[in-house]
Formats: C-alpha cells, structure tokens, sequence
C-alpha cells in the first residue's frame, strides 16, 4: 500500500537520480501554466520512475516543496508529480498543482493494501468512491462501551474507541461546508477504465500458486495516515467500509478533487495484504510488481482519454 517508503525497494540508482534532479531545480517559483494538461500522480520515486521514464518533451519547475514535470505521456499532455506520503502532502501538492495548471483531470497511480479476501498481490483495483477511515473521534470508555456524545453520530460501525466520521468540505461553487463520508471518482473515467482493463497484460508476483491478476473496477477504498499492517482493522475495514483497498493518499486527493471539481480516479495495485498475510508484511517484495500493474493500467486509461 503506498503506506510507507520502504528504502530497501529503492535501488541506489533511483535515489542518485532523484538527488541529482533536486540539485538541478531553481527554487523560484514560474509562473502559472494555462495548457490544459491531465495530472498524473504517484506517491513516491519507485512508482513514478516508471512514468518519468516515458514522459516526452519533460520540463521540470518547483512549486514551493514539490517538483512538477510537464510533457507528453500516452500523446496527452500532462503534469506528473510525487504527492508524497500520507494525507496533508498528498492535498498539499494537489492542491498547488490545481493552483498552478490548467488541470484536466486527476489520475492517481500507485500502490495499496489488499483488504478484500478475494483480492491477490499485483491485482488492480479501481474504487468507485474514496473515504477517510481515521477521520473521527475517539470515544470515552464507559460501562457500556466507547460511547461517542449524543450529538455526534458516525456513518459506520466503531473499531473499539475508533469512530469514523465525516470531513467538512466546501462543496464546488457553495460557501456553507457540508459532511462528508465518500468522495467518487469520476463516473466517465470509471467506464474509460473498464474499457481499459480488456486485454491489459499486468505482472504477476512470481508464486507459482497465485492466479494471474486482475483489474477490478468498483467498490470503495479508504485512506488514512497509518502504516496499516493489522489483520483485526483489515477485518473491519472489509466489513464496515466494505473496502476493497486501503492507502495512504486517495481518499485526500478525492476530496481535493470534489473541492475544485475537477475529474478524478486513483488505480491501486496490491503490494501487501494489510496485515492479512501468513508472515511479516510483504510490501518490500512486490512494491515493483504492484507499481508496474498500476502504472499500466493508469496509462491505457491515459491513452483512451478524449482529445480536447
């Protein structure tokens, strides 16, 4: 799940490329791009390395912390850029890329934790609508159980004292914030996707045992800023949220997305299981399987997209 870098997966000629790149970038600040340009965006280097690489025409400009690349990928022009690890960084450079460029649509590529039982490693899952699982209260401890106050209510079953709630969002064109729970992908880039998935060659995870992978369009993923590596909350977020993937970014980038109402789809490809794995958590072994999977699907969709 793009839950944490993990160094050993890095190669120490990713890490040498991406240090040279930061050298080489001015810190000033250029001014706003009116191209329209479709975002893609990944949570850190070993995922995006596989989309830099094909990115023709690249020019490279900072935007306060983060680095943004224009150029072509899949014959569209687009903005590519790390939204870094976990919530705030993710809505961060969103948010500045929204600011900055004339931003068609938002696709996210990247990888996540298995939370539905029929799901393998390397599979791809394209949710239907992202939520914040830890966005919520944590309850007072009573005699008869975490109890939240009687004016709050929670859209979904507690995990102990965990309560998850809605988030406060201004909805597009309003100025009165309203609670919300899901934030959906763009139902046109949904089907785009489905089409896509026909006939997608992805990689497998090199067990004999596995089943090929597979894409599977629908569904609901949940967001967080936590590692998660428990099997007990893997339960939970399978039963309440009936989630199919768990990450650190989408439900994020979704609600900035629903905010700017701009067009928006994350592909998830499973690295690990969640905690639902027999031994310790597998995200170092297949984080270059579930990378190349999800980069994969995330470009036919690209190529597919309408031309402006």
């Amino acid at each position: 799940m793009t839950q944490f870098p993990i160094a050993a997966a890095i190669s120490s000629a990713t890490k040498d490329a991406a240090e040279a790149a930061t050298r080489a970038i001015p810190a000033a600040t250029t001014p706003p791009d009116n191209r329209p340009r479709v975002a893609v965006i990944s949570a850190f280097a070993p995922e995006i390395a596989l989309l830099e690489s094909a990115l023709e025409g690249a020019e490279t400009r900072r935007i306060g912390p983060a680095t943004y690349v224009t150029g072509v990928l899949e014959g569209r022009d687009v903005v590519l850029f790390l939204s870094g690890i976990s919530m705030v960084n993710a809505a961060m450079t969103t948010q500045a890329a929204l600011d900055h460029f004339n931003v068609t649509e938002i696709l996210f590529s990247g990888i996540a934790g298995g939370v539905d039982p029929s799901l393998g490693i390397g599979d791809v899952v394209v949710a239907e609508r992202w939520g914040h699982y830890l966005e919520g209260a944590f309850a007072r401890e009573t005699e008869q159980g975490y109890v939240l106050p009687a004016w709050m209510g929670a859209p979904v079953a507690n995990y102990g004292m965990i309560h998850s709630r809605g988030v406060d969002v201004v909805p597009p064109g309003g100025s009165t914030p309203e609670s919300r729970f899901w934030f959906d992908s763009d139902p046109a880039l949904l089907e785009i996707a489905r089409a896509a998935a026909d006939g997608i060659e992805l990689q497998r995870c090199g067990r004999e045992s596995a089943p090929p992978p597979r894409v599977v369009v629908g569904g609901n993923g949940v967001s967080g800023p936590v590692f998660m590596d428990n099997a007990g909350f893997r339960d939970h977020a399978f039963t309440c949220f009936e989630a199919r993937v768990l990450d650190m970014e989408s439900a994020s980038v979704a609600q900035v997305a629903y905010a700017n109402a701009v067009p928006f789809i994350a592909f998830r490809s499973l690295s690990d299981l969640a905690g639902g794995g027999d031994g310790e958590n597998e995200i170092a072994a297949f984080l270059s399987v579930a990378a190349t999977n999800s980069a994969r699907l995330m470009r036919a969709v690209l190529a597919r997209l309408p031309r402006a």
